[in-house]
């Protein structure tokens, strides 16, 4: 079984490139973030042609998260349970479209889109914060109500957990992702119980998953490693291989993050 994660930044911008990786890539399960498409308007034909069924949680043209299933579909959920909300100044909190699970030939796999933060001192840190660390507490709970569930949190965590994992941290000095809170509350997940496999599997150094389009970054290899996966121990177990699919970012139409493959024994 192949689970996969990516943010395809405009799924509709994107949807062929998204077919063509599934049938070439032989993905099981595709977790996507930043579809940016309301539910009515999402292309759900093509992938139910490809032999897809797929969940998708979206209502404007920001954020949005997707599971797309060959192997079946069951106990979607739009939010985990105590999923944080957000506030814009003069407007009523609203439950952004971040998070999706589904169950999926036993495993539940959630997309996630964490939120950016914008700046130290900006209300969205806070947001950032809150939101990594309510999914790691209702992580805990998940495992400790069965030790044996297959759970895989998947998605843009956009955070830099080590200085290797951007091209130099000087750069970002003052800035988002590298910040000592942030680091802390994804590292919340691994308190929690869950195994960062990615970094099991692949641990080398300046390895990233996301290229800004501006200033020539890809070309210079100028790169972040922001897209991770935190499996339950039983689901972790099970991990004989990860891939990250630098290719996806080059050529005309590329998102700027690439697809991190899961291989299951």
């Amino acid at each position: 079984m192949r689970i996969a994660t990516w943010n395809v930044n405009s799924l509709r911008a994107r949807l062929d490139r998204t077919l063509a990786y599934l049938e070439s890539h032989q993905i099981d399960v595709l977790a996507l973030q930043e579809t940016k498409v309301k539910d009515a308007d999402f292309p759900a034909e093509p992938f139910t042609a490809a032999g897809y069924k797929v969940a998708h949680f979206g209502y404007n043209q920001w954020n949005g998260v997707a599971v797309a299933t060959r192997v079946g579909l069951a106990d979607v959920q739009t939010s985990f349970p105590d999923q944080p909300t957000f506030a814009k100044p003069g407007s009523e909190p609203v439950l952004e479209a971040r998070a999706l699970g589904a169950n999926c030939a036993g495993v539940t796999v959630w997309s996630l889109y964490v939120p950016h933060g914008r700046g130290q001192a900006d209300p969205h840190m806070a947001y950032k914060l809150d939101f990594l660390r309510t999914l790691a507490t209702d992580a805990a709970a998940w495992l400790a109500a069965n030790p044996a569930a297959q759970i895989a949190l998947v998605g843009d965590f956009n955070v830099a957990p080590l200085d290797t994992d951007v091209w130099d941290v000087s750069v970002f000095a003052g800035l988002t992702h590298i910040s000592p809170a942030e680091r802390e509350a994804f590292a919340a997940l691994a308190k929690a119980g869950f195994r960062e496999v990615t970094r099991e599997h692949l641990p080398a150094e300046h390895l990233y998953t996301q290229w800004d389009y501006q200033a020539l970054r890809f070309p210079r290899n100028e790169g972040m490693r922001i897209d991770f996966a935190y499996c339950s121990p039983a689901l972790a177990d099970r991990v004989s291989a990860v891939d990250i699919i630098r290719d996806e970012r080059k050529g005309k139409g590329a998102s700027d993050h690439v697809p991190v493959e899961l291989t299951l024994a």
